[in-house]
This record gives C-alpha cells, sequence and structure tokens, in this order.
C-alpha cells in the first residue's frame, strides 16, 4: 500500500493562496491534499498535484472531489451552503460545517448570531430603501450579505445618493444590504483561534492589522501597547464565538478597538473568518504552530500545536501589485531584499502581477518593533517597486 494511502486525505475547495500555504504542512504531517482548482495553474494548483479543474457551486464536481477523502476544508467561505448539506447527507465531513460556515458567508446571519451570543458589536440593521437607511442614520457603512471581500461590497455612505447606488447593487446582486454604525475606532484588531471538532481550543496572540481601502497592507504581533485585559477579553470572546458556533478550523475575529460610551476601552465583532485568514500569515514564521498546520490539524481532529509566539514581535506586511511597469517578475525583486535582510522570509502567490493585487507577503520578527517594521515595509515596498528596484 503506498504511503499515501495510509493517511487521510483532504479535499480543499478553491485554489488561492491559502490553499497553497496548507501544502507545506501537509507535507510535514504526511497528509495529501486533493484540489478543486477554479482554473489551471491557479495559484495552489502549482504546488498540490492531486487536482481537479471545477465550479465549487456545482454539487456533482463536489462529490467528484470528495470522493475518497476523509474531510473537506476551504480555501473560501463561498461554496453554497445546501451543497454542503449535501456532501454531509453523502456522509463527506466539512470543516468548518455548513451550519457554522454560514455565519462567515452571510453578514446579517453573523450579526443576528452575534446579537444572541450577547457579542460586542456596532449597531446595525436590515434596510431596502434609502428612507430605511436614513433612519438609520448617515453617515454609515453598507454593506452586500454575502460575497463581498477586501472592501468589495461596502460602501461608507455620507449621502443619499451613496445608499442608492449601494441598494442598486444589492438588488442586482440578488442580496440583502447591511447598514453599520461609522464605528470611531482606534485601530482594527484581530483574535484568531482554532478549534477542533474534539472541543480543544487554541488561541494566538491578538494582533493589530492596519487596512487601507479595505485591503490589508500589514500586521503586528502581538497589537503593541494593547491592555492585557482587552487582549484576554479578546481571545475568550473569539473562543467563545468558535465554541457557539460550532467552528473547526481556524476562525479569524476581525475586531475594532473603541471606547464604549462611559470612555472605558473595548472590542467590537466587525467581521468573521473561518479558514486561514491573511491576519495570521505572521505564525508562518512568528509562532510555534501555524495558522495553516493548525487549521489541518483541526480538520483531521489532531491534538492542535501550540500557538505561542517564537520572537517578541512578528510584522508581516503584504506584497501588492503595484502600477510601476519597470517590474518584471516578483523573483528579481530576491537579490536586494535576501541580502539587505537574512533574516527575511518571503512567500510569494504564483499570482500574475495586477495593481493592488495580494501577490505575496514577507515576515520578520525580533526584539525591536520598529526594526522589524521597517525591514518589512522596505522589502515589501522593494518586490512592488516601490523602490524602483527591478525591471525584466
Amino acid at each position: 500500500m503506498p504511503a499515501t494511502e495510509r493517511s487521510p486525505r483532504i479535499a480543499v475547495i478553491g485554489g488561492g493562496q491559502l490553499a497553497r500555504m496548507m501544502a507545506q504542512p501537509a507535507i510535514a504531517l504526511g497528509v495529501p491534499l486533493r484540489l478543486l482548482a477554479e482554473a489551471e495553474g491557479v495559484s495552489a494548483a502549482q504546488v498540490i498535484p492531486d487536482q481537479q479543474v471545477g465550479d465549487y457551486r456545482d454539487l456533482a464536481t463536489l462529490q467528484a472531489v470528495t470522493e475518497g477523502c476523509s474531510v473537506v476544508t476551504f480555501d473560501h467561505e463561498h461554496v453554497p451552503t445546501e451543497h454542503l448539506r449535501a456532501l454531509a447527507d453523502d456522509g463527506v465531513v466539512a470543516h468548518p460545517g455548513p451550519e457554522a460556515l454560514v455565519h462567515a458567508q452571510d453578514k446579517i446571519v453573523m450579526r443576528e448570531a452575534m446579537t444572541r451570543l450577547g457579542a460586542p458589536q456596532p449597531r446595525w440593521a436590515v434596510v431596502t430603501s434609502v428612507a430605511e437607511v436614513e433612519t438609520f442614520g448617515l453617515p454609515c457603512v453598507l454593506k452586500t450579505s454575502r460575497g463581498g471581500y477586501d472592501g468589495k461590497g461596502v460602501w461608507f455612505a455620507r449621502t443619499t445618493a451613496d445608499a442608492a447606488d449601494a441598494l442598486a447593487t444589492a438588488e442586482e446582486a440578488g442580496v440583502r444590504l447591511l447598514a453599520e454604525e461609522l464605528v470611531d475606532f482606534r485601530r482594527e484588531l484581530s483574535a484568531l483561534v482554532a478549534r477542533a471538532p474534539s472541543g480543544q481550543a487554541a488561541a494566538y496572540p491578538v494582533v493589530a492589522s492596519l487596512q487601507v481601502d479595505g485591503i490589508c497592507r500589514e500586521v503586528v504581533a502581538p497589537a503593541p501597547d494593547l491592555d492585557p485585559a482587552l487582549a484576554t477579553a479578546a481571545q475568550e470572546l473569539a473562543l467563545r464565538i468558535a465554541g457557539e458556533l460550532g467552528v473547526t478550523g481556524i476562525l479569524a475575529v476581525e475586531l475594532f478597538e473603541a471606547v464604549d460610551a462611559d470612555g472605558n476601552p473595548q472590542v467590537l465583532v466587525n467581521e468573521l473568518a473561518m479558514r486561514p485568514h491573511n491576519t495570521g500569515h505572521w505564525t508562518q514564521d512568528g509562532a510555534v504552530t501555524s495558522q495553516f498546520e493548525n487549521h489541518l490539524r483541526a480538520a483531521l481532529d489532531l491534538p492542535l500545536g501550540s500557538p505561542e509566539p517564537r520572537a517578541r514581535w512578528t510584522v508581516m506586511v503584504n506584497i501588492l501589485g503595484g502600477d510601476n511597469p519597470d517590474v518584471g517578475r516578483l523573483y528579481d525583486g530576491y537579490p536586494h531584499a535576501l541580502a539587505r535582510d537574512p533574516r527575511l522570509r518571503v512567500h510569494l502567490y504564483g499570482k500574475d502581477l495586477r495593481p493592488g493585487r495580494k501577490v505575496g507577503h514577507v515576515n520578520t520578527f525580533g526584539d525591536d518593533l520598529e526594526d522589524c517594521l521597517e525591514r518589512a515595509r522596505h522589502a515589501a515596498a522593494w518586490f512592488r517597486g516601490d523602490l524602483g528596484n527591478h525591471s525584466e
């Protein structure tokens, strides 16, 4: 019997960079992956040989790719909930399961759940007309209930015209529209936890993330100058949400750090993600066990690895495609970046360059936060082409 047949096989739906970064810990664990990619040659398809190309919205395709697999997990949260229930009826175990995953698929379902749990969150309402948006209060944030990511499907509505545009887009897409109060927050935080089907859970340090135009630019672990009591409260909140919703795998709870009416510090739930998350990429080099390995361990109900940090500080900065026509291959950035910083860790996704597209990230770590920030920002800017670095 081949060695790979002695281990359970995991099906991964979606061929993006998150699936790609599951491959390395899967190799170390000796666990084979099978990939459903949306097209040939996408990021994860470059490193996972057992692959099929197909549409995740097609049930027959999902049934084919999961045949013979012990469990299925995800690179994204867009697989239709009814298809996951159909797979469950066929005996295919999904982690996270459909009853949990729907809270990451539908922002209104998530808000309703947070209300039931008594979790702190911004004031919100479902809106169906400009008049209802005005009643809720302008300015506000409007979000499509499904399908938005990296700033897509989100509007900062300051006028009735903004509200009308958002409502028209939601109606055309056939989804509901959510209104949320415009929170005056200090910064954005992320509480990342892993939870196994057995109920074992592990909480990573709470991190600070910098978002620009809805896209994560950089992450600092742990969040600097975060009150220890508030950090503990954020971890406990994430663990409680994971347990109450039955999440299995990685859960990222994106938070606003704000103050309440009495001026006391608090965290508010912004969004949930039930998969490895951009705010957890620092764990690849900065934690004892990466989010990707713990996600796979949880999917197989193996004991979880330690989430403890390896260094006092770890900084992750995303490499985004830029507008510099002189930038050819990202690989051309290696000679300078690696020579300048031998401790730099670079993770590239094998993606074509497009302005604003996430094509990789860098991690730095050490005892001096300002040094880590400078090194990571310089390297990301070099790869992006902002420093006039390289050409074809």
